[in-house]
């Protein structure tokens, strides 16, 4: 229903109809338009028939094949205005999962409504968790049963998103043995489970991967006290060891554990249940475990640095003034400095706490910079190193500034291919080997068809840098966008982006 609503608003503001005029058309009520745009009403057959013919726009296709939807980009114009940075994709998927810790009700708010939210939602009540949308700020209710239905698990839901691994942790305390659909998740090169299974064998559990099924075993003879040593320093990883640990009686202690956004956001939930976590921020946590966690929780996702960085990036490639708000900037500092030594001029206000009363927040003006390359490569690294995420935006920025750049993405073997796509659109990006990129600017932008990579951030890149184009762009086959981001092709055009959504 959402994805529904996006097209209808999508469409109405494309033929500059307010929402009391295509209700007047349609025989119903502005209120009526506004739920329905929103993704919260459900929508009859003869209403949606309605909509089209009033939209002049077929809004959806019955049959076994969906068409797949693109977006035209008029670029070349400059945006204005203020835009806020919604809360966390990957902070909202660690939560969701992390309830089934609780025994008692979990309320989540300002929760991102994005695909990737919905597949992990459809994995919960596939289960027999109650899963709830309530309110005006996308907050949802989750109740857990005491017995889990996991022979009913929506394995197709499940093998769309990677993040079911993360059912691994919690489960574990709960089950004796249990099996999870095989993980899928964006094309970003060879990308092994081996971590999370080393992470998780301290807590008695052993993973056989089938065709198309994870088969976990798990042995509950395991000591009080269990230290764990993350060879890897991954999100993903750090938040299964914490919910391990979360889910059993004893003291755990995890070195070399992530402290991102998404890691603190998931610690300070399991405070809010009661658990004891010392050391949020670095990379040693010491959990002291609840196997019966029973409590009524009210929390608020963090903000988003990854989002931020897009909506920063869009008003930079454009040459434009605007603001962005709420954004997190302990986890942003390194991106700012780059931005900086990179001849970027901004301001920023004051620090505020975010809803959870935890997260630092500033608001963040871009204005009107002449670019230029920095001196050194530009690489990512562990939090409070410049976020893994972040680093594609930095070649679409590259490209505008005067200069050669090294772009160094060492953690996976397929994204950079993927941002030579901007070649496309004018820019000069030269893949040196799968890791690195040489970027040589300033580019002058000029509008193409291009089709989406199979990858979140990279396919993002190239739409922002339609909006840098002048000239008619096309960017197909864009549902990859929805998976990490909430209408964020409704939200540039609120800073003035000439971008519209239409199937073949």
């Amino acid at each position: 229903m959402r994805q529904v609503g996006a097209l209808i608003r999508s469409a109405r503001q494309d033929r500059s109809l307010t929402q009391a005029q295509l209700a007047e058309r349609v025989g119903t009520s502005q209120s009526a338009i506004n739920r329905i745009e929103q993704g919260s009403q459900n929508i009859s057959i003869e209403l949606l028939a309605r909509l089209s013919v009033a939209l002049k726009s077929e809004l959806v296709t019955f049959g076994d094949r969906p068409r797949p939807s693109h977006i035209r980009v008029e670029g070349g114009h400059k945006l204005q205005g203020s835009i806020a940075v919604n809360s966390s994709k990957n902070g909202a998927v660690a939560l969701l999962c992390a309830a089934l810790i609780n025994r008692g009700t979990t309320r989540l708010h300002r929760v991102a409504r994005i695909v990737e939210v919905d597949r992990i939602i459809d994995v919960l009540r596939s289960m027999g968790v109650q899963v709830t949308w309530y309110g005006d700020d996308n907050s949802v209710e989750i109740k857990v049963p005491e017995n889990l239905n996991l022979a009913e698990i929506d394995a197709d839901a499940g093998r769309r998103t990677r993040s079911v691994l993360m059912f691994l942790g919690p489960l574990l305390g709960r089950f004796d043995n249990f099996s999870l659909p095989y993980a899928g998740g964006c094309d970003l090169g060879t990308r092994t489970v081996e971590p999370h299974l080393i992470a998780l064998r301290p807590f008695g559990l052993e993973v056989e991967a089938t065709t198309g099924w994870y088969r976990a075993t798990v042995s509950h003879d395991v000591p009080e006290r269990v230290k764990v040593v993350l060879t890897e320093r991954g999100d993903t990883v750090t938040e299964n060891a914490i919910m391990a640990a979360a889910v059993r009686d004893g003291v755990t202690v995890i070195r070399n554990a992530s402290p991102n956004y998404m890691v603190q956001d998931l610690c300070f939930y399991l405070q809010e249940l009661g658990i004891q976590v010392e050391g949020i921020g670095s990379t040693t946590l010491t959990i002291h475990g609840n196997a019966n966690v029973n409590a009524d929780v009210d929390y608020w996702p963090s903000e988003d640095p990854v989002e931020a960085m897009s909506l920063l990036t869009a008003g930079i490639v454009t040459g434009s003034e605007i603001t962005v708000t709420r954004v997190p900037i302990e986890f942003m500092e390194i991106e700012m400095a780059t931005l900086s030594e990179m001849g970027l001029r901004y301001s920023m206000t004051d620090e505020y706490d975010a809803h959870n009363g935890k997260t630092r927040l500033v608001d963040i003006t871009v204005y009107p910079s002449e670019l230029r390359a920095p001196i050194d490569k530009i690489h990512p690294m562990p939090f409070p190193g410049l976020n893994i995420d972040n680093l594609p935006f930095f070649v679409v920025i590259a490209a505008c500034a005067t200069g050669d750049t090294l772009i160094h993405d060492w953690v996976y073997e397929g994204r950079a291919i993927h941002l030579t796509d901007l070649t496309r659109l004018g820019a000069n990006v030269r893949l040196r080997d799968p890791h690195r990129l040489d970027v040589s600017g300033p580019t002058h932008w000029s509008g193409a068809e291009v089709s989406c990579p199979p990858a979140l951030r990279p396919a993002v890149v190239i739409l922002l840098a339609m909006l840098a184009a002048k000239g008619t762009s096309v960017l197909r086959n864009v549902d990859i966008i929805s998976r990490g981001y909430e209408q964020l092709q409704e939200r540039l055009i609120s800073l003035g982006a000439k971008i519209e959504t239409f199937r073949d």
